[in-house]
């Protein structure tokens, strides 16, 4: 794997709020000599995209002499299409579109991703959901509440912000039932009223700090962005055997299967009689989050996909 943006770049955006001009120019050189390189593989996967920002013609240009894959989990098409700048609108607009076009394979993390490669003209698409690793996400095996009752998101600075958005409703549930909402990744946030545990994503603990956890929650807007989301915090969820609340928007209304393994709302009032019915019922709990878990290992997990992955990858490298 060779990523083009390492993990320090990341956590300086996330800290600082910018990558800075000169790491990022390097960032982008190592990355047109890796490209130069394609020449010497069977096929090159590529991970949304491979150059943003640059014209199509260029990616594609140095893409050439080997069948490629794009991977797609997020609707990235739409930081051009949907950009606030006619200018990028009209040059960019199609960008994304034009590297779909090209390649060998699309992959798709949901359907509405897989709608937009068809429109592009992509010659073959597959969708494949976002997937976790059953050896890293040890189920739940209790489901009783000794103290308060814990309600978990993960995430990022940049999508805390859905989670604020709950702030009126969950501050309304802890005035009927004490809880603590704990964010991982998320940075240092604050909801009225209501106890906010912070903690610090880590590839090594997030499962274990999840599977703590009583409900999982993941409330999204209703806007072309979203609709192109993976639910991959769900999956997480329901990996770790916990019940799930989410927005019944995009592929949330794929994973979740309502008053199976989870349930959907869509208001605020709906938001607080879900959760409630939740962290006061832990049979409801445990059946909810049992399905859940099964789910996952049937349909959500590298143990399922990868081997149709790797047989897709080997197909469009030998074709």
């Amino acid at each position: 794997m060779r990523p083009l943006l390492s993990d320090d770049l990341l956590a300086a955006r996330y800290q600082r709020g910018g990558y800075g001009l000169w790491p990022l120019f390097r960032a982008y050189a190592d990355r047109l000599l890796t490209m130069l390189e394609c020449r010497h593989f069977d096929v090159v996967w590529v991970e949304k995209e491979a150059l943003p920002w640059f014209p199509a013609w260029l990616e594609r240009w140095l893409l050439r002499r080997a069948p490629y894959v794009l991977d797609f989990d997020d609707a990235i098409f739409h930081n051009y299409d949907l950009h606030r700048s006619a200018w990028v609108r009209r040059i960019y607009g199609r960008r994304i579109d034009r590297l779909m076009e090209g390649a060998r394979l699309v992959i798709a993390g949901n359907r509405y991703l897989a709608d937009r490669a068809t429109a592009a003209g992509a010659r073959r698409i597959e969708v494949i959901p976002t997937v976790v690793d059953l050896a890293r996400y040890p189920a739940k095996q209790m489901y009783s509440v000794a103290t308060k009752p814990c309600i978990v998101w993960i995430g990022s600075p940049s999508t805390v912000q859905y989670l604020l958005e709950l702030a009126e409703p969950l501050g309304a549930l802890t005035k009927r039932q004490p809880f603590t909402l704990r964010v991982i990744g998320g940075g240092a946030i604050t909801v009225p009223g209501v106890d906010v545990e912070v903690v610090t994503w880590s590839a090594d603990t997030e499962a274990a700090v999840i599977a703590e956890c009583d409900v999982g929650i993941m409330p999204l807007r209703d806007t072309p962005w979203e609709q192109g989301k993976c639910a991959y915090k769900l999956i997480q969820y329901m990996a770790c055997g916990l019940p799930t609340v989410a927005s019944p928007i995009g592929a949330n209304r794929d994973v979740v299967i309502e008053d199976e393994t989870g349930f959907f709302a869509d208001t605020a009032y709906a938001w607080v009689e879900k959760i409630e019915l939740l962290l006061s019922d832990a049979a409801l709990r445990q059946r909810l989050g049992q399905a859940g878990r099964a789910r996952v290992e049937t349909e959500y997990c590298l143990q399922q996909t990868a081997p149709r992955l790797a047989r897709l990858l080997t197909e469009t490298g030998v074709q």
